[in-house]
């Protein structure tokens, strides 16, 4: 009994499959014999998913890039600084950070919050010097393009740096201002481009460096290069450059991401306290994680997502009214043909499942060609981004999905029609 219900499954299984092979050929056949109409069909369904897959994957490509970008501030890292940025898409489409700006945090609160917090995580106080600076060893001079900055011995810990060469800035270096330098990778090409940096003197600004370092390649930011980097101890910036109305940065390093929350919670204490805030005041400084900045981004982004689902929706929209048509005329077409397959035994399903395919072929073959399509858009955009290659299979099973919705709703109707013809006048119709 057992084996007779298991046969008659695998009989009603392989029946199944061979006649959706057999409607699947026919389907082709009828696109072959109706290359135009089925190929303007099978172009408007490839834009409409285009522009869904497309735009989906430059944003993926962009999200990529920007969390790629941001790893200069780790994962267990977070940031003390006296604004709070957001960011803004413009009237003209482009990108607008916008930062509500807080009282300055003084050398002496960023000390005295490293001298206090230290027992709890590692903090490192950074001065941004200069974002335009200029250097130059012997007859080689670099472009104003430099990021100077001053820190402390916890700089590489905090900001995800490494030596290449020599060695980093230490607690001895803050503490006697010495005038010494660690600089980045294309730094040391430009200055030292056949000579080892260690031990040199480099000029910035008009003040003399010792160069004692040399950071491993990082890459770019933003168009901002986290290889154009000059690092020399805070006190020595202190000393050789203006920091009234200048804001110090401090960055604490968190161990165990688990603790991220707690130890925020308990840093924002502590710098109340050194701010001397009461307990009824608004903070005047802001927490920034890693992916602050990109989730903000990011979510400025989301127009752009719905921009695209509505362009789709609306050519899909049109797409699927145009199958319908073809499909309806198909039926008209094809009459005779119908009333000869009723006659030889095909019943009304056998003729519904037939014209039903039809329509999902060709949605499936619009909706293949236009995920190829806005794969290749959506990489090409994320190449001037410097993203790495996306493949968005979320995005492409719905493109699949949004197609087969698309058939099924444009095919039922004329595969009913089909259906339900009369074999007698089906056979009479010329």
């Amino acid at each position: 009994m057992i084996l007779t219900v298991l046969l008659y499954f695998i009989f009603v299984f392989t029946s199944s499959i061979l006649t959706t092979a057999e409607n699947i050929s026919e389907a082709l056949k009828s696109v072959k014999s109706n290359r135009l109409r089925a190929f303007l069909t099978i172009l408007i369904i490839a834009f409409g998913i285009m522009a869904i897959v497309g735009v989906l994957t430059a944003i993926e490509g962009i999200r990529g890039s920007l969390e790629s970008s941001f790893t200069t501030l780790g994962s267990n890292t977070f940031k003390i600084q006296n604004y709070e940025s957001t960011v803004k898409i413009t009237s003209g489409g482009g990108r607008r950070a916008k930062k509500k700006p807080m009282p300055e945090i003084s050398y002496y609160q960023a000390a005295a919050f490293k001298r206090i917090f230290s027992g709890e995580a590692p903090v490192s106080v950074t001065f941004p010097v200069n974002f335009a600076a200029k250097a130059r060893h012997l007859n080689y001079t670099s472009n104003n393009n430099l990021d100077l900055k001053g820190v402390d011995e916890n700089f590489l810990l905090t900001e995800s740096f490494f030596p290449a060469e020599g060695r980093i800035i230490n607690k001895g270096d803050v503490e006697m201002a010495r005038n010494v330098a660690v600089i980045g990778d294309e730094v040391k090409k430009t200055l030292f481009p056949f000579s080892s940096a260690i031990g040199k003197e480099i000029l910035v600004d008009g003040s003399r460096y010792t160069v004692i370092g040399v950071f491993q390649p990082k890459g770019a930011t933003f168009g901002t290069g986290g290889d154009k980097i000059i690092c020399i101890p805070v006190t020595t910036a202190m000393k050789d450059y203006n920091t009234k109305d200048l804001s110090f940065g401090i960055s604490v390093f968190v161990k165990n991401p688990e603790r991220m929350n707690e130890v925020i919670d308990e840093a924002i204490g502590r710098f109340r306290i050194i701010r001397g805030m009461k307990p009824g005041d608004e903070e005047d400084f802001s927490i920034a994680k890693s992916d602050t900045f990109v989730n903000s981004l990011l979510d400025s982004l989301i127009a752009l997502r719905i921009a695209a689902i509505s362009i789709a929706i609306i050519t899909l929209l049109g797409a699927s009214i145009g199958l319908m048509n073809i499909m309806l005329v198909s039926v008209t077409e094809r009459t005779r043909e119908i009333g000869i397959r009723k006659a030889l035994g095909a019943t009304r399903k056998n003729i519904l499942f037939q014209f039903l395919t039809e329509a999902l072929v060709i949605c499936q073959l619009g909706g293949l060609l236009g995920i190829l399509l806005g794969v290749g858009i959506g990489n090409v955009i994320g190449l001037f981004l410097n993203s790495p290659f996306i493949a968005p299979w979320e995005w492409m099973l719905l493109g699949v999905s949004i197609c087969f919705v698309v058939g099924l709703a444009s095919g039922i109707y004329p595969a009913r029609k089909a259906s339900m013809l009369d074999p007698i006048d089906a056979l009479r119709h010329e």
